[in-house]
């Protein structure tokens, strides 16, 4: 049998075979196997733990987790063992969590083995929904902080979600072996915001794995076990998925009520749609098949749908025989927050593009798309993202795993604009709230009643010193500061209400430049507030630029009007005729720049006489050129577009 899979890399372009091998490698002698006499299904319900690991981004969860692993017999115990879970390319290269990971381990405490489901979670603010649908299958959560820096706005956001799940949580301290490590004033900062006892958090160091031990220990003493019946008929929430070519959308499933055997037929409660269950398996971080699951259980199930799409998130499955199931309480679909236009470079390109973004939009369905269009850019899509860093790592995954060259225009916001009047309502098909993003579709300022904005709850830590600074920058971006704490006599804790337009473009840019890269950012959504929103034209000698329109607040529409039209006057390249660039506000001009024309020395060739002969060819020059003016086309070349409405 080993002989046999020591040939397997030479015939891995074979799916058939691969599939075929998949079954086979269970039985391998590889260390860092359970043997396959171990039955995962006949450990009791009081000795299983499924908890997750939450932190802020950089703080160590993923190089815990391979702690776990290796402590636990699940991975091999090799230099080589680096953030395991973080499988894609862009998670590797930037050293983030980006999707969130699972692994089944087993544990053995006084004699008794303890079956350990682990989910890794994403740190930054734009993943939360994945860190809240993994909290949706935990009992408790270990809250990582790092000792070196302390408490940070994420920190504190996801303390929150767990504690609003009520969720059993046990702090650690992480990196205590940095000589810059703090970890009596960190413990100090959690007792000050969170009230936890300096005495209840351990101190570890992930990556030589100090303390380690006990984190497991701790895990098994003061998480309660899942509240499961493994006698009831069988539900299960689906709280992950991806979609695998060969194998449709392979859905990552908490088992909450009696057990699921392959070959049964299951049913979705939110499509109604009805299943044969073709494979189940743990994950360990790979897939090990196994014949059933049983409830308190967390693993894979795949049963040949066809889409993602079929997969919902917060969906309950249960048998097909059971007319009478209640559905397990889900959770909302996570709303996207900031809008990007992606067109492809070269139109040619255009249905490679499309294949690509709907591939990936598979094992990612918090992305919203839609076609779009564009004069200037051709045809394309405007997608929605969670956030800035959510926008940049699926523009990154689209050029790293596809070869795509996509064109990304700014980011913007969906507005909320309330109509008046029965012919304007009609006109949008009865809906007297309507939502807009594009600011190309923004109604006349005559039909509209009220403009809304979204704002965001942001949490600021940083620095005291850095405090004036930072007040002056949300001041700036029009904030209302509604608390402020003390953590320690070096750093404050703020929260502000913020405008999303304000912060979706460099916010986190300039905050981490006045603070010398100390203070940390979160938000979270706030709904809409009514605003004083303006839509900005553009004209070019009196033409509107429909694709140079933006929306922008009324107190900044001269110093944003200013801005465009000096950037429009480098980028639009000379013309025969001079062009006069304007920004518009509802019928006024805020600002103008002139691009002179190009223009021959027709008196050159005088060399004296009387001065109504050099007069007279002035003016033949000046009629030519304003008769040129009444019939000419501004060229206004693809690039420049580009460069304005790219980010």
């Amino acid at each position: 049998m080993l002989l046999f899979l020591k040939v397997v890399p030479r015939f891995s372009r074979n799916p058939v075979l691969k599939r075929t091998l998949a079954g086979l490698r269970q039985f391998s002698t590889s260390p860092n196997r359970f043997t396959d006499t171990l039955g995962y299904d006949e450990i009791p319900v009081n000795r299983i733990r499924n908890f997750s690991i939450i932190a802020h981004v950089d703080h160590g969860k993923s190089t815990l987790a391979d702690r776990l692993l290796e402590l636990t017999g699940t991975i091999a115990k090799n230099s080589g063992n680096r953030q395991v879970l973080d499988s894609l390319q862009v998670e590797k290269e930037r050293g983030i969590t980006v999707k969130a990971q699972t692994a089944s381990l087993l544990y053995e405490h006084e004699g008794s083995k303890y079956l350990l489901n682990l989910i890794d979670t994403p740190g930054h603010v734009d993943f939360s929904n994945e860190v809240f649908r993994s909290l949706a299958a935990c009992d408790g959560v270990i809250l990582l902080v790092d000792a070196n820096e302390g408490v940070q706005a994420q920190t504190v956001a996801n303390y929150h979600l767990a504690k609003s799940r009520d969720l059993v949580i046990i702090p650690v301290l992480n990196k205590i072996d940095l000589k810059n490590a703090r970890p009596d004033a960190v413990a100090q900062e959690l007792f000050t915001l969170f009230e936890i006892d300096p005495d209840e958090v351990l101190r570890i160091s992930a990556k030589l794995g100090t303390g380690c031990e006990e984190i497991l220990k701790q895990i098994v003493l003061r998480l309660p076990a899942p509240d499961a019946k493994r006698e009831s008929n069988f539900r299960a929430l689906i709280f992950d998925s991806w979609f695998d070519r060969y194998r449709g959308a392979l859905n990552l499933i908490y088992v909450k009520d009696g057990q699921i055997t392959t070959g049964q037929e299951i049913a979705s409660f939110h499509t109604g749609k009805i299943y044969e269950v073709k494979s189940l398996a743990l994950l360990q971080p790979d897939e090990r098949k196994v014949d059933r699951l049983v409830a308190g259980q967390v693993g894979l199930l795949g049963c040949n749908m066809r889409t993602s799409k079929e997969s919902n998130i917060g969906d309950t499955l249960f048998l097909k025989k059971d007319k009478n199931c209640e559905p397990l309480p889900g959770f909302k679909p996570q709303k996207a927050m900031v809008f990007a236009g992606v067109y492809p470079s070269d139109q040619s390109q255009h249905p490679y593009l499309k294949n690509a973004i709907d591939k990936l939009v598979l094992n990612d369905s918090a992305v919203t798309v839609t076609p779009d269009s564009s004069p200037a850019l051709g045809q394309g899509w405007r997608l929605g993202f969670l956030g800035l860093l959510h926008l940049d790592v699926f523009s990154q995954r689209l050029q790293q795993e596809y070869d795509a060259d996509p064109i990304l225009t700014a980011p913007s916001v969906t507005y909320k604009i309330k109509l008046k009047g029965a012919k304007a309502i009609a006109a949008h098909g009865g809906n007297e709230i309507i939502y807009v993003s594009n600011p190309a579709l923004f109604p006349d300022t005559t039909v509209v009643e009220e403009y809304y904005e979204p704002y965001v709850l942001g949490t600021i830590i940083a620095p005291t010193e850095c405090t004036g600074a930072i007040i002056g920058l949300c001041v700036e971006r029009r904030s209302v500061q509604k608390t402020s704490i003390n953590i320690d006599n070096d750093r404050i804790m703020t929260t502000y209400l913020m405008p999303l337009n304000e912060i979706v473009l460099d916010f986190h840019d300039q905050l981490k430049s006045i603070s010398s890269g100390y203070a940390s950012f979160d938000y979270e959504d706030h709904g809409y507030v009514a605003s004083a929103l303006v839509r900005m034209d553009v004209l070019l000698n009196g033409q509107l630029v429909d694709e140079l329109s933006s929306v922008c607040h009324l107190s900044k529409a001269q110093t944003h009007g200013r801005q465009l039209v000096l950037k429009l006057k480098e980028l639009i390249p000379r013309q025969m005729v001079q062009v006069a660039i304007q920004a518009v506000v509802g019928g006024k001009i805020v600002a103008r720049e002139t691009l002179k024309a190009y223009r021959k020395d027709v008196t050159a060739k005088l060399y004296g006489g009387d001065v109504t002969r050099r007069m007279k060819l002035l003016k033949q020059q000046s009629d030519g050129k304003k008769k040129m003016r009444a019939i000419a086309n501004i060229n206004v070349p693809k690039d420049t577009f580009i460069n304005v409405l790219k980010r």
